[in-house]
């Protein structure tokens, strides 16, 4: 059985404001609480999808922790 999952633009558009909103990178758990109105999974597909865009930039740090930031224009 395969599943399909889909992202509404919305979402995109919603974690991508929150993002641009702040001055520095976030914790991928912060996006989820600028962005309480959506799920988790939402909050990272809509990442995902935006870091494939190359409208947001993912990081790993030494500690193996994810940060994320809107691009700089």
């Amino acid at each position: 059985m395969t599943m399909s999952i889909t992202i509404d633009r919305g979402h995109i558009d919603r974690v991508l404001i929150a993002l641009q909103q702040q001055e520095r990178a976030c914790l991928m758990e912060q996006v989820t609480e600028l962005c309480s109105d959506l799920t988790d999974d939402q909050v990272f597909l809509a990442i995902d999808y935006l870091t494939r865009s190359g409208q947001v930039c993912l990081t790993l740090d030494t500690n193996r922790t994810y940060w994320v930031r809107a691009s700089r224009a």
